[in-house]
């Protein structure tokens, strides 16, 4: 019989080694103007950079297949913070565009393996209380990304960018603390099956179908947000201190949403948490573009809140109706994710070309309420 017992330090060390490992790649943007100077690149070649590191989260859900029939989940977490921190930590080092992109690819690579099995290891160790751990979880990585740029500025005025190698050490240390505090797998209620992501999908389609709808609704508003919001501020400003800070609010109630709601949702129900929050979210959105002063800080940190709480629900879900093949499922819902989230921004950015930020936000905002019917046809 599982253990349902909700396990504090396994959650604690997963959902640290989460934050660590998503340190490495939350400080490539701010590195990435020395990059261009040092190689003399043209921003089309930077973009060039950021698709390399992406990419491989194509391959997500074939990750999952073979990692549940390798049952490598435990191994993939434990290197992967290494695997991922040592070419990051090297990009400073190459003097050649093509090896760059190989660094780039390789981290891209390990950072696509370690988010497909952590989360089943983080619903493992939760028991029953799959919410509160997602919440843990995520709010490692949302703290990775919110921090991430204030330590990139701050090693890289103590180390040079050739010389930026021992910012690894802090991953190698996950590593080796993830190796002796991880417990082993449990088994699987289907073990002996072939596993394929036709009958992962015929598994998991019931909830698949809703969640990408709601992903989809809702990455408008959590891209348009997370990408463009500092260009909104400082053109409606003129400040680009404002911009940050502005970014900064949004990103710190967003790790409160995160903490929250799936927590929450193990007490109240996952739907009455995500219908909170996919119907506050538009509202937060276009009360934000519509008002000023002290109101618009107010509403800004009410949609960072609920906006960025979605994603631990979500994943409690996906994880609860996975039982057999969850890495599998796991690989299909961030395949979603990841390309609703890739065409979504050059929509927004078209649009906002076209017709202005403000008017594209509120069309974000329309956007989002659309989360709502998928969350009806959504089964608990």
């Amino acid at each position: 019989m599982k253990n349902k017992e909700f396990n504090t330090l396994h959650v604690a060390v997963l959902s640290f080694s989460h934050f660590v490992h998503d340190i490495y790649t939350a400080i490539f943007p701010p590195l990435l103007p020395l990059i261009i100077e040092k190689l003399s690149l043209s921003l089309g070649q930077a973009g060039m950079l950021s698709t390399a590191l992406q990419l491989p989260s194509v391959l997500n859900p074939f990750m999952g297949v073979f990692v549940d029939r390798k049952r490598l989940e435990r191994w993939i977490v434990v290197l992967a913070p290494t695997m991922t921190a040592i070419p990051m930590s090297l990009i400073g080092a190459v003097n050649s565009y093509f090896m760059l992109l190989v660094l780039l690819f390789v981290a891209g690579t390990s950072v696509a393996l370690y988010h497909v099995p952590t989360p089943v290891l983080i619903a493992q160790a939760s028991g029953s209380k799959k919410g509160r751990g997602m919440s843990f979880y995520m709010t490692g990585g949302e703290a990775a990304r919110a921090l991430g740029p204030v330590i990139a500025v701050g090693l890289i005025s103590v180390l040079s960018l050739e010389t930026f190698y021992p910012v690894a050490l802090l991953a190698i240390f996950t590593s080796i603390l993830l190796y002796f505090t991880l417990p082993p797998l449990e088994k699987r209620e289907n073990s002996k099956k072939q596993i394929t992501i036709v009958s992962v999908f015929k598994e998991t389609k019931h909830v698949l179908y809703p969640i990408s709808g709601i992903i989809i609704t809702r990455s408008f508003m959590h891209s348009s947000m997370g990408i463009f919001l500092p260009v909104f501020i400082e053109r409606q400003t003129g400040n680009i201190y404002l911009a940050g800070a502005g970014l900064a609010l949004y990103e710190a109630f967003g790790i409160a949403g995160v903490l929250c709601a799936g927590t929450l949702s193990d007490l109240i129900g996952r739907k009455k948490v995500l219908f909170s929050a996919l119907f506050f979210a538009p509202v937060a959105l276009i009360l934000f573009i519509m008002t000023e002063g002290l109101a618009q800080i107010f509403m800004l940190a009410v949609s960072g809140f609920t906006i960025i709480a979605v994603t631990p629900v979500l994943l409690a879900i996906v994880q609860e109706n996975a039982k057999g093949n969850p890495a599998s499922a796991n690989g299909l819902f961030m395949m979603v994710a990841f390309f609703s989230r890739g065409i979504v921004v050059m929509l927004v950015g078209f649009f906002g070309d076209i017709m202005g930020l403000e008017y594209t936000y509120i069309t974000c905002a329309i956007i989002g309420f659309g989360a709502l019917p998928f969350l009806i046809k959504l089964k608990e």
